[in-house]
């Protein structure tokens, strides 16, 4: 492997860790009120920025990663892809899905009805 393309893989991983720092640190403001964290939601996982929003991105990032593990691994067995498909999966069927009703819920007036999440 380049040594070029790790070093860049580390910084990017370095820059998305302190970036989702910020976002956890911004999440457990004492002042984040229900507006805001509706908000903040909808950021990570709406069509905004970047497009397809955040958790659609990551999800996208773990198939990549399958796909290229698949044409590499030994024999083809899975070894390593079919963890790396699952993950995506999860993100996309559980965070993906529920995360608009997430959202909606954290926006609706105190005392509403709210669907259970």
């Amino acid at each position: 492997m380049s040594r070029t393309r790790l070093e860049r893989v580390r910084a990017a991983v370095g820059i998305a860790s302190l970036a989702l720092q910020q976002i956890e640190d911004d999440l457990s403001a004492d002042d984040v009120d229900q507006e805001e964290l509706a908000a903040i939601l909808r950021e990570l996982i709406e069509d905004t920025d970047p497009p397809g929003g955040f958790i659609p991105a990551l999800a996208q990032l773990l198939t990549v990663a399958a796909r290229r593990a698949e044409q590499i691994e030994p024999d083809r067995d899975g070894d390593a892809s079919c963890p790396l498909d699952e993950a995506a999966a999860l993100i996309t069927d559980h965070a993906g899905q529920r995360g608009p009703r997430v959202s909606r819920a954290a926006d609706a007036p105190p005392n509403s009805q709210n669907p259970p999440l």
